[in-house]
């Protein structure tokens, strides 16, 4: 019986509780919540519903508890049900029901952990979205990790998810990128407000190779030249870096599509005669303070010209048009004035606001032997992705961008990250998946296939601990999408990690048999168990495009 399994079943016995007691079981929420106690002597699982609809249906919460815990005790995979304090109720299950978690790991197998919360919904995820002019940076790292973590929880839901890379190829900070390529490969200093590293010099040279004579061309054609060429050079650059760390994209925007087509005109157009813009000191302005934004934002300036928000208005217009129900925005750190904006775009459209979402993620530092690193092989004065790779590696790289909450900054320690033993949260979980191939590995040498597995004989707290664990993941999950916290399957992992290692190395509860001792039911049952360990463990990293390691 898994957490869900008792779930329903908690709601099912309660409104039958209340019908019977003169009650309305309209009071139930829709999904009664359990828990895991912290103490496991009080029970499997808790629930506090008795004390949530107690009183709402006319009766004492206690009582309401008493009368539950008895006809739930009378049920099929329940051994006991006990009141605690108020109203609280404290549940252990059959070792039998207890043990089934194990067979409905193994029947939906990488399946386990899905459900169809989202399906039917259509979600546009941006993420990423560095401006060319650069390798991308840490914070932008972080989004690669996060957003493509994101996406596969989502699509774990049923959520149909397009990956969404705006490429801002218009604006000033493309022709300072240009400036800076025209300095390098005429050997001029860099401009002021250019970039600067190794990378400038290599695409500029990579650029003149290419084309010898754009060192004789007018100013102005060879600007447009080392602009159009650089900025190819630098997004090739970008997409293969992303793609070695296992990001890719369904769909590549460039924003000068949207002047070229005329869509951000005709987009601010429609806002104008609709009445959703008002007019103040000769410019035109949209309401997002209204949306939480700090001040309302010019939109047509006084001069005529569109402002940059006019590019974000018709890029929202534009995905919406594609059948988008739901817009999620992962922006850095510096861009918390966009939820407003965007909200009010959403809203001057006519749209609910809530159709977008604006996921906001905080700075990214890496220590080594405690102290800041700031520099970059090729970048400078920044920490690039590749950078992060070259020091801990992929998967280290992705599981410790995504192990904490968006909203927090984090440190990086590459002392940490670069560690061989269970100190490195990566290498914990890993490692653990490591060992369940091994177990399985090993009891190919006997004859397992003959031996009827006992659920019931999975009797000891460990071995409990480990399928209580198993059994929470796909509401770990659900969660996971529902809050947009990818970091909740991490700190899982780590958790059924913790779980499984001190069952499998217990010499009181061995898998494999010893000597000449034959394969019984509880040593087949234990098998199981490690089987269902690994799928989930391979499951949950799968989410995370974390690989689960067959040997280490």
């Amino acid at each position: 019986m898994t957490p869900a399994d008792l779930a329903d079943l908690l709601r099912s016995v309660a409104a039958k509780v209340l019908v019977e007691r003169g009650s309305d079981p309209a009071v139930l929420p829709d999904e009664v919540k359990v828990e895991r106690p912290r103490n496991p002597e009080h029970g499997d699982y808790a629930t506090n519903v008795a004390m949530q609809v107690g009183k709402k249906a006319g009766m004492n919460p206690r009582d309401f508890a008493t009368a539950l815990a008895e006809a739930l005790s009378k049920s099929e995979g329940i051994e006991v049900a006990e009141v605690a304090g108020p109203g609280f109720l404290n549940i252990r299950l059959a070792k039998a029901a207890q043990g089934a978690i194990v067979e409905t790991i193994l029947a939906a197998g990488e399946k386990y952990g899905t459900a169809a919360a989202l399906a039917g919904t259509k979600i546009n995820l941006e993420f990423v979205s560095a401006n060319p002019t650069g390798p991308i940076h840490l914070g932008g790292t972080r989004w690669a990790a996060v957003g493509d973590a994101l996406g596969r929880i989502l699509s774990a839901q049923g959520a149909e998810v397009t990956r969404e890379y705006y490429f801002n190829d218009h604006g000033a900070q493309i022709d300072r990128f240009a400036n800076s390529l025209v300095a390098a490969a005429t050997g001029q200093p860099t401009p002021e407000d250019g970039y600067a590293g190794a990378y400038i010099d290599e695409i500029a040279g990579t650029i003149v190779a290419a084309h010898p004579e754009v060192l004789t061309l007018s100013t102005g054609e060879q600007h447009e030249l080392f602009r159009r060429e650089g900025v190819e050079l630098m997004f090739a650059q970008i997409k293969q870096n992303l793609h070695e760390f296992g990001v890719d994209f369904d769909v590549y925007f460039n924003e000068s599509s949207l002047f070229a087509s005329g869509a951000v005109d005709e987009a601010i157009q429609r806002l104008k005669d609709s009445g959703k813009l008002y007019e103040k000191d000769g410019a035109w302005w949209i309401s997002s303070t209204e949306y939480g934004d700090d001040k309302d934002r010019v939109v047509i300036k006084s001069d005529g010209k569109s402002a940059y928000i006019g590019g974000d208005i018709a890029y929202f217009q534009n995905k919406r048009s594609r059948g988008f129900d739901l817009c999620i925005y992962m922006l850095g750190a510096d861009h918390h004035g966009y939820i407003g904006r965007l909200k009010a775009a959403a809203a001057a459209f006519g749209d609910d606001p809530d159709v977008v979402e604006v996921l906001i993620g905080q700075m990214v530092n890496l220590v080594k032997d405690g102290a800041a690193v700031k520099m970059s092989k090729r970048a400078g004065t920044v920490v690039t992705l590749d950078d992060l790779v070259d020091l801990i590696g992929i998967d280290a790289s992705r599981y410790s961008l995504v192990r904490w909450s968006v909203n927090t900054s984090i440190d990086i320690d590459l002392d940490l990250w670069t560690k061989s033993d269970s100190e490195n949260p990566v290498y914990y979980v890993q490692y653990a998946h490591a060992r369940t191939n091994q177990i399985i590995g090993n009891s190919a040498a006997f004859e397992y296939d003959s031996v009827t597995p006992d659920f019931a004989l999975l009797t000891a707290d460990r071995e409990g601990e480990v399928i209580r664990t198993l059994g929470e993941y796909p509401r770990v999950v659900a969660t996971a999408a529902e809050t947009r916290e990818p970091h909740r399957v991490v700190r899982y992992l780590e958790e059924l990690a913790g779980a499984y290692h001190p069952f499998q190395s217990d010499k009181a509860l061995r898998v494999i048999p010893q000597g000449d001792e034959p394969v019984t039911p509880v040593h087949a049952a234990r098998l199981e168990l490690v089987k269902a360990t690994r799928q989930v463990l391979a499951n949950g990293l799968g989410l995370l495009g974390v690989s689960a390691p067959e040997r280490m």
